[in-house]
């Protein structure tokens, strides 16, 4: 990003999985499963050089899946040195077949695909990575190519009853398997990533919150020196982590920025106003532009245009509350260089191609949405994180469960909850709907138990008849989803009463709404928010 230098996490004496993604749509869940381990783990495209690789000091590599057969003209380029870099590498379905093809054996297209549930029988149970398992395994298959002939020094070390399901050379420490370990379709998964990230790497379980906050706010100190920091505060579990730590490395030379953007939720900025002074004591400058992001916001219906208006417009008012900031410290120093930012590791995935071959789902506000020029230079201290872990570094840092606890909201907040254009009649309209689709899942004591719950407006009208006379007003959709981390997601089956309690008080409360629909799709095909 030009103009723009980032301040990340420094993993002082953390030992490192590095994950190469030859694309995969499950190539996170190995990341999460490895760190569920208390290992840290990193994914870089498949595509990335060998230097940027050993930059990690990796104790292990994982190749991942992948959609593309490794004998067609276009299949990811990745160095072929990773197979030699003197550290244990696990070769995962795709993985598998890369190994083979690159070391001297053959795979082609096989004759019968796998795909979904299968059992494999284990032919060696003495090696490594199969220490400790039971003598079959049910796993998940997705591969239609296969493995027929096998480099020099590999032998087959697992099997379903019509195909090659792993392969080992303990020799070069090269492990493979056809099958999926880091999904929950395969349960013995996490027991086969722990034998090779602790068994045959040899990796200390020391990726912990209290390493990670330690290391954070060392970073941190040495990156800004007796500077000052301006973090953009949002008021949700992300934001509110970051500034905390912030917090905890420089204290009052961290000014927090409150910003209301014209599309938060009903009564949020008050609210979370007081909630930021009282209950987390950050010093905090409330600034409400939300005539300026509504302005800008205008006849826009595009949903990537809307996210890089909101990027932009954030960071102007930042740059602006910024130089007032210096104006008051001027004294003391030459004003603020920093700006503070909780973006996640599933923001930065889904907003650019890391991910070798995979493609571009979105921008976030705070990643593909920032202006190319910046004045600031960012600190993004959860960068590395996924939601579920920052969390519990919030518990360890002794947040209140009030702020931790509160369900993921975008950064672009009801903009991408309004499909077309924002005005500010569509946004008094969902804030309205929105505050009963969540008061009511609290009621039901489901809050907590749900990734996201919320609603949508649709730029679709319909007839509707209340009190005899006809309406033509706008339809309300509920969205609620499970999620371990957002990269994923299943909806919910809210119970039918709950539903019912929603979609009446919205038509009869909410004045413009006269449908309400619930989204029953998941993610994958779709995205849990709407744009």
């Amino acid at each position: 990003m030009g103009g723009c230098a980032s301040c990340h996490t420094k993993r002082v004496n953390t030992q490192t999985i590095v994950i190469l993604d030859f694309g995969s749509q499950y190539t996170q869940l190995i990341a999460r499963r490895i760190r569920e381990q208390n290992v840290f783990s990193v994914v870089l495209p498949c595509t990335a050089p060998l230097a940027e690789i050993q930059s990690h000091a990796p104790v292990g590599v994982i190749l991942s899946g992948g959609p593309s057969s490794v004998y067609d003209a276009d299949a990811p380029p990745a160095d072929p040195a990773i197979l030699a870099l003197g550290v244990p590498v696990l070769g995962i379905c795709y993985g598998l077949q890369f190994i083979a093809h690159h070391l001297g054996g053959k795979v082609v297209s096989a004759a019968r695909r796998e795909y979904g549930h299968a059992e494999v029988s284990i032919l060696d149970g003495e090696t490594a990575l199969f220490a400790g398992l039971p003598p079959t395994l049910a796993v998940w298959m997705s591969h239609g190519d296969e493995a027929l002939e096998l480099p020099e020094g590999f032998r087959r070390i697992a099997q379903t009853s019509n195909a090659l399901a792993g392969i080992a050379d303990e020799g070069r420490r090269i492990w493979a398997v056809q099958f999926h370990p880091e999904v929950h379709h395969t349960p013995l998964g996490s027991a086969l990533l722990k034998n090779f990230v602790f068994g045959i790497c040899g990796a200390q379980a020391d990726w912990t919150p209290a390493h990670f906050i330690e290391s954070t706010i060392a970073s941190i100190r040495e990156k800004v020196g007796a500077g000052h920091v301006l973090c953009a505060l949002s008021g949700g579990v992300d934001s509110s982590v970051a500034a905390v730590l912030v917090h905890r490395a420089i204290g009052s030379r961290l000014t927090c920025v409150f910003v209301d953007n014209g599309v938060l939720r009903k009564n949020e900025f008050g609210q979370v106003t007081q909630n930021l002074r009282d209950k987390l004591g950050l010093n905090l400058v409330p600034v409400d532009a939300s005539e300026r992001f509504l302005s800008e916001l205008a006849g826009v219906t595009d949903p990537e245009t809307k996210r890089k208006i909101i990027g932009r417009e954030f960071i102007v008012v930042f740059e602006a509350e910024a130089e007032r900031i210096a104006e008051r410290i001027a004294k003391q120093s030459g004003g603020v260089e920093w700006l503070v930012q909780g973006t996640l590791y599933p923001d930065v995935i889904e907003s650019s191609s890391v991910r070798g071959p995979s493609q571009t789902i979105k921008s976030h506000h705070n990643v593909g949405g920032l202006p190319e020029r910046m004045k600031m230079k960012l600190i993004e201290p959860l960068r590395d994180l996924f939601k579920d872990e920052v969390r519990r570094i919030g518990r360890d840092l002794g947040m209140p469960e009030e702020i931790l606890g509160r369900q993921p909201f975008p950064g672009p907040g009801l903009a991408v909850r309004i499909v077309g254009e924002v005005t500010p009649e569509r946004v008094a309209i969902l804030q309205n709907a929105d505050e009963i689709v969540v008061s009511e899942i609290k009621a039901a004591g489901l809050y907590s138990q749900i990734w996201q719950s919320f609603a949508v407006l649709l730029p679709v009208r319909s007839v509707g008849v209340m009190g005899d006379q006809r309406t033509y007003a706008y339809t309300c959709a509920i969205r609620a989803v499970h999620s371990e981390d957002g990269m994923t997601a299943d909806w919910a089956p809210l119970p039918h009463e709950l539903l019912k309690r929603i979609s009446s008080r919205i038509v009869n409360e909410v004045r413009g709404i006269n449908r309400v629909v619930y989204d029953i799709t998941s993610k994958p095909p779709g995205t849990i928010e709407w744009e």
